[in-house]
């Protein structure tokens, strides 16, 4: 099933500025653990191959997109390069 996505491209560097609200998103279990699976999976990818991913994820202001690298999964946030942070709870996607 392809899934396609309203958003707004942005630059990586633009991220720090962006306000994350501390509501998740509604995401079902599953959803869950296939975004953390894919997630560790998008690290893997990029810091091996330096393949960057489409990375969907919802601010305060609505959903946006950033394609880049990941190169840390923590417990509660995703690590970009030059130690930029996107919270968990926040994503939509990760596509390759």
């Amino acid at each position: 099933m392809v899934t396609t996505y309203k958003t707004v491209l942005i630059e990586k560097e633009t991220i720090p500025g962006l306000n994350f609200p501390s509501k998740p998103l509604n995401k079902s279990k599953e959803q869950l653990v296939l975004l953390k699976k894919k997630l560790k999976r998008s690290m893997i990818l990029g810091n091996v191959h330096r393949t960057k991913m489409r990375i969907i994820f919802e601010d305060q202001e609505g959903v946006k997109e950033v394609q880049t690298t990941i190169w840390a999964v923590g417990d509660k946030n995703i690590v970009l390069k030059k130690g930029v942070t996107i919270p968990i709870h926040r994503l939509v996607d990760v596509i390759l």
